[in-house]
């Protein structure tokens, strides 16, 4: 009773502007009591309307009331706060407009604390006390307070939904069960609760199993981005150390080659000056005795002739012409050719290497894989500049449309001899290496094309197998006539079906060791598809049969797109 009596003063000694108690209260002419900052403030904002009203009753008063504290009311105030009334427990608090109210309080309700399933009713602390107490009550099941409960009651039989219909997946009464659900599988709400909650359960227990899985996983990916990012890093430090090296290397080659030329050069002028001075001394010694010659020539007196000329000193021996060997203008050219010969020879290997640096770049693992494309629009995104290399070309091939197009002619075509020419079949490779993921497409005319893939190092002289697309295990080739296609890998010939077209696209995913021929047109359908390992670096090859024959690899754009060019299978 003491706490009923506490709450009730709590209510009667609160303001109802801030809801809490009063501060220096102030009763108005209505006999209503506020804070008095509290009724000044509201009646601040009335001054216009001239008007001033109470809060509660909204009695109207003109003018406005002259305010005066109430000093009876402000001493009982002060004598609750310290009997503790300003300590109320929290469940004492009032129902705010997101909370749940308790129903069985009147005026100002309280906050509910527990809702009933059985009564179907909510309770703040003081009115669910009976739960507590009565034995009957004590058996009723209590939950946190909800706002639902008119959701449990049968709109048609208004009676508590205690039953659950299987049949109809939906909860009902029981008067529902023998009425319009009458033959159903209905069993008791709690029944089908405790079914759900084993369900529950085991879809709890999965769904943690797979976040514990997706962790471990998020852990291996932060462990492999962390690896990636070392290595890169390493890979990088590294990289630059044995470039650094290789620049090292090369100025050093510059500066040991610069300084024989000059060393060369100061020995060769050397020789030259010595003999160019010894030329020079023959010269002034055969003008003197010219001059000595001349003027005894001039001698009139014959006796003095004949008596000087054996006194004549003879003349020193003359130096052989021989010895001078002049090169035609060709001193040191053949050092510059032969640098220049380094430098193609550097080329090559760079470009080679490269190639293999790439190839293993693209070959990186980082657990993570991506679809292979299924439309025409999709491939194109992988799309390639690819051009034949006339260095590989049989002379029988003549390549045109900017080494795009080879044709199949009668008569040899004038290309320098090199050693990647393919002297007997006629064939022809890519200039580009193929890595990674990789699209192009062949366009053909006349009997029949050989479209190809193949490594660098097949054999290139010769009329062997090994030279021969398809015949070897280097080299993947898919042939196409008119009437048939066929697959060839290490002399081995596999049919192959699908629509005749003049357009053949090849699909290369050299990681994952894909390798596709489509047939292209309205659609595009998969001829055959090779699942391999490869070591090398790729290269596109064609190759023809029939004179006049034609293959062209074909121009793509990435952005090219045509809606009803799908992927068949």
């Amino acid at each position: 009773m003491a706490q009923k009596g506490v709450q009730l003063d709590r209510e009667t000694f609160s303001c109802s502007v801030c809801l809490d108690l009063l501060k220096d209260p102030v009763t108005i002419p209505c006999g209503h009591s506020y804070c008095i900052s509290c009724i000044k403030s509201f009646w601040d904002e009335e001054d216009q309307k001239r008007i001033h009203s109470c809060p509660q009753c909204r009695q109207t008063f003109t003018p406005r009331p002259v305010l005066v504290k109430s000093t009876m009311l402000a001493v009982l105030v002060e004598e609750l706060k310290k009997t503790g009334l300003q300590a109320a427990p929290a469940d004492h608090c009032y129902a705010g407009p997101e909370d749940v109210a308790c129903d069985f309080c009147t005026g100002r309700k309280l906050k509910a604390v527990k809702s009933c399933l059985v009564c179907l009713v909510s309770y703040c602390e003081k009115h669910l006390q009976p739960h507590h107490d009565v034995a009957l009550l004590k058996k009723h099941k209590l939950v946190e307070p909800s706002k639902k409960f008119q959701e449990n009651i049968c709109s048609r039989h208004d009676e508590v939904m205690k039953m659950f219909c299987r049949t109809d997946q939906q909860c009902i009464c029981y008067l529902c069960s023998v009425d319009e659900h009458k033959g159903h599988d209905t069993v008791s709400a709690a029944a089908e609760r405790t079914e759900r909650q084993r369900e529950l359960q085991l879809s709890r227990q999965q769904i943690q199993q797979r976040i514990q899985d997706r962790e471990k996983d998020v852990k291996v990916l932060q462990q492999e981005v962390k690896a990636i990012n070392g290595s890169a890093d390493k890979a990088v430090e590294d990289s630059e150390k044995i470039f650094t090296e290789l620049i090292r290397l090369m100025e050093k080659r510059s500066s040991d080659v610069k300084q024989q030329i000059r060393s060369q050069q100061k020995t060769e002028v050397s020789r030259v000056k010595e003999l160019q001075e010894k030329l020079e001394q023959e010269i002034t010694e055969l003008k003197r005795k010219d001059a000595e010659l001349m003027q005894l020539s001039h001698t009139e007196d014959h006796n003095q002739f004949l008596h000087n000329c054996p006194s004549l000193s003879r003349l020193s021996e003359s130096t052989d012409s021989s010895s001078i060997n002049i090169r035609p203008l060709r001193y040191f050219e053949d050092v510059t050719a032969a640098v220049s010969q380094l430098r193609e020879n550097l080329q090559d290997i760079l470009r080679d290497t490269w190639t293999n640096i790439s190839l293993t770049l693209t070959q990186v693992d980082v657990l993570l894989s991506q679809p292979e494309p299924r439309t025409r629009a999709d491939f194109l995104k992988y799309s390639q500049e690819i051009t034949l290399d006339p260095n590989t070309a049989n002379t029988y091939l003549l390549l045109s449309e900017g080494n795009r197009k080879a044709t199949l002619m009668s008569q040899q075509q004038s290309y320098s001899s090199h050693p990647d020419t393919f002297t007997t079949y006629f064939q022809v490779l890519s200039r580009e290496s193929l890595t990674g993921r990789c699209y192009w497409e062949v366009e053909w005319r006349g009997g029949g094309v050989y479209v190809a893939v193949a490594y660098k190092n097949i054999s290139r002289t010769g009329s062997s197998e090994e030279c021969r697309f398809g015949f070897n295990q280097k080299s993947w080739l898919l042939y196409c006539n008119q009437d048939s296609f066929s697959f060839w890998f290490n002399y081995i010939s596999t049919p192959v079906s699908g629509p005749r077209s003049s357009r053949v696209g090849v699909y290369l995913d050299h990681r994952a060791g894909v390798l596709s021929f489509y047939s292209v047109s309205e659609t595009m359908t998969l001829l055959h598809r090779v699942q391999t390992t490869f070591t090398q670096p790729l290269y596109a090859g064609l190759a023809l049969y029939w004179y006049e024959d034609t293959a062209e690899l074909c121009k793509l754009k990435k952005r090219e797109v045509s809606s009803n060019v799908c992927l068949s299978s």
